[in-house]
């Protein structure tokens, strides 16, 4: 994974009109342990579809799109130009049998453009320009946001609650519930769309159900009673379990704190 970013598994959105290329793609994508899930789209309409379910007008949903030049409908190149007013817009890789539109893929910001028939290591390689785009991407937002507010609704009260007060979060169901020295919060949103907007911003998920502010971890173990992590919660210490999967990237980012 290039430049040691550390960023969570990417949502990868899959374009093309045409159904056995675009089983190739989900395949070659699918394969690949830098992507988390990847979204099928047959054609423009539904990848326009997917990306105002996934992202609206915020961004934070899909992480990156491959896709199609020519397309009945939309072209490719309509679906990029039209991401460019999408605040946190994903990272565009257009892969196509016509080898004439490159200099105008990159000319409107395409992260890089592939030729059919795809190969796996040319996509991995296209993979690791995503992961530094879409890195700089979420640093960009994290910067313009300051301080992130989660707005929260009770009762008919709003409560803002500020990213820097929260210590930990945690899954459930459909919501997360927030925890800051103050008490708890819970929004309806999943942890895994939390885990990317703050990562940037110094938070791990650590657990398909625990995400942590990196600044209150105090200790990270591995022994018998499992793999867990200890954080400061004011005047207590929290121990959250840890994932197999998360433990070596957790330790490699509190190395580099």
């Amino acid at each position: 994974m290039g430049g040691g970013s550390g960023l969570a598994e990417l949502v990868v959105l899959a374009v093309d009109d045409e159904e056995p290329a675009l089983d190739e793609l989900v395949h070659l994508l699918g394969n690949d342990q830098r992507v988390g899930s990847v979204v099928p789209a047959l054609g423009a309409a539904d990848a326009v579809q997917v990306l105002r379910t996934f992202n609206g007008d915020e961004g934070g949903g899909v992480d990156a799109i491959f896709l199609d030049i020519r397309m009945p409908g939309r072209s490719g190149m309509e679906i990029a130009q039209s991401l460019g007013q999408m605040r946190g817009a994903p990272a565009v890789v257009f892969v196509t049998a016509d080898d004439s539109q490159a200099v105008a893929a990159f000319d409107i910001g395409a992260v890089d453009y592939l030729l059919k028939p795809l190969r796996a290591d040319r996509l991995s390689a296209s993979l690791v320009r995503v992961i530094d785009a879409v890195a700089a991407t979420r640093a960009r937002h994290v910067e313009d946001s300051e301080d992130d507010v989660i707005p929260v609704e009770l009762a008919g009260v709003t409560t803002l609650v500020r990213r820097s007060a929260v210590q930990w979060a945690q899954a459930s169901g459909d919501y997360v519930r927030l925890y800051t020295a103050a008490g708890s919060h819970l929004v309806r949103m999943p942890l895994r769309t939390l885990a990317r907007r703050w990562e940037p911003a110094g938070f791990a998920q650590i657990h398909r159900s625990y995400l942590v502010s990196l600044a209150l971890v105090e200790e990270l173990t591995c022994d018998r009673s499992g793999r867990q992590v200890r954080i400061r919660a004011g005047h207590e210490a929290r121990v959250l379990p840890v994932s197999r999967r998360a433990f070596s990237e957790l330790k490699r980012r509190l190395r580099e704190m």
